[in-house]
């Protein structure tokens, strides 16, 4: 299937696009993204086109995404870059819908650009671990043939997780926001020694959070069900941080995997 033009933003279009692949049993695959790519969407397009015939990049600046100390209006948008980024990444399409084609004047339900395009595999990154964990459920419990596939976070030189919110930052704020890694890399350590109580991994965490502006959650959560994790952790699990660094609201994960 031939690389569509990246002026790809209906509905329609993108249904058009895809008709072929799927009638020649493509087997397609969906990055959804919010724009302003950085390496760590890259990497997820890079997943994707190895398992995939077709992959199909979504840019869409989501409202419902944005907590009430965010402002939708201020998020950095700049289409013209990120298409050369798809383009230079070999992405087959480009679907940067408006939010009118997302969310239709007095909808009652809406659509996600996954449904639109039907993918057979979904490539997310491992920095959003419980959207991950909340779309393979999905996929499994509707029995959908759907392969979620999770990247490992991709990380800055001083392993403050990628994000396009980190231009946000100011020099002051960048540091303070590196205690989000600290802390969860801090737990990892004392897992990798043998620390197998949930309530001392959070206490080692939390610690090094001290200093950020907001701790909004740092929990320890089971890797499949996202229930709080129990001691002493013998199944998968993530320690999962949001915080805000002045107005900016950061995520981060590490995955605390036990040995057999």
């Amino acid at each position: 299937m031939k690389r569509r033009n990246a002026d790809n933003h209906d509905v329609a279009e993108l249904r058009s696009a895809l008709a072929d692949a799927h009638k020649a049993d493509k087997r397609v695959g969906l990055v959804p993204t919010m724009g302003y790519l950085h390496d760590g969407h890259l990497a997820l397009i890079e997943a994707s086109r190895a398992q995939c015939d077709v992959t199909v990049v979504s840019i869409f600046v989501n409202p419902i995404q944005f907590g009430p100390r965010e402002d939708l209006s201020t998020y950095r948008r700049d289409f013209q870059r990120d298409e050369k980024l798809c383009r230079d990444a070999g992405v087959t399409i480009v679907f940067a819908p408006a939010s009118q084609e997302i969310y239709p004047a007095q909808f009652e339900t809406f659509v996600e650009p996954g449904e639109l395009a039907k993918p057979l595999c979904g490539a997310f990154g491992q920095n959003d671990f419980q959207q991950c964990a909340v779309v393979r459920r999905m996929a499994i419990d509707l029995n959908l043939p759907i392969e979620i596939v999770t990247v490992p976070t991709v990380r800055e030189a001083d392993r403050l997780a990628m994000s396009s919110r980190n231009r946000y930052l100011s020099e002051e704020d960048r540091g303070q926001a590196l205690a989000i890694s600290r802390g969860l890399f801090a737990a990892a350590e004392a897992f990798g020694l043998g620390e197998r109580n949930v309530d001392k991994l959070v206490a080692i965490a939390k610690r090094h959070l001290e200093t950020v502006d907001q701790l909004q959650y740092l929990e320890l959560v089971d890797g499949d069900t996202l229930k709080p994790a129990s001691s002493p952790l013998h199944r998968p699990a993530a320690l999962c941080v949001a915080a805000y660094v002045g107005s900016t609201r950061l995520i981060d994960n590490v995955i605390l995997q036990p040995t057999p």
